[in-house]
């Protein structure tokens, strides 16, 4: 079975995340399903987020798309700083970086977005990080 562009992103996504030692040294995990007690022993998780995939209307023979994913990260650390320093730490993994996939070229990536606020519950903070990727799948 040969993974389309948008699910071969997020895989990419997860595998980077998972094998970069300073995110996993202060995230507890990397889900791409949030379990029951997603923090374990740490004060902090990332998550897999919404991603969107549209034509990136390139007039080339291949298939070109663009997926947007997001990368949540939670921090339930007293102030931000744990939070700024995940977001800043997943920002710098996939910018400017150049990746591998098994079944589509990758062709770019590109962070659109970072992003750290409260949560409504007052006591975690949420960062945001929107990484869009250029793929060509084959005809």
């Amino acid at each position: 079975m040969t993974l389309g562009s948008s699910a071969e992103i997020q895989k990419l996504v997860f595998d980077t995340l998972k094998a970069n030692s300073d995110v996993m040294a202060l995230a507890n995990n990397v889900y791409d399903h949030i379990q029951s007690s997603p923090f374990g022993s740490k004060t902090a998780y990332v998550s897999l987020g919404a991603s969107d995939t549209h034509d990136d209307g390139s007039d080339d023979c291949a298939v070109s798309l663009q997926t947007t994913l997001q990368i949540d990260v939670w921090s339930i650390a007293v102030g931000a700083v744990e939070c700024k320093k995940l977001v800043d730490l997943i920002r710098r993994a996939f910018s400017n970086k150049s990746f591998t996939l098994t079944e589509n070229a990758f062709v770019d990536a590109t962070v659109e977005l970072t992003r750290v606020m409260m949560d409504p519950d007052g006591a975690t903070h949420h960062g945001v990080i929107q990484v869009s990727f250029i793929v060509e799948e084959p005809a």
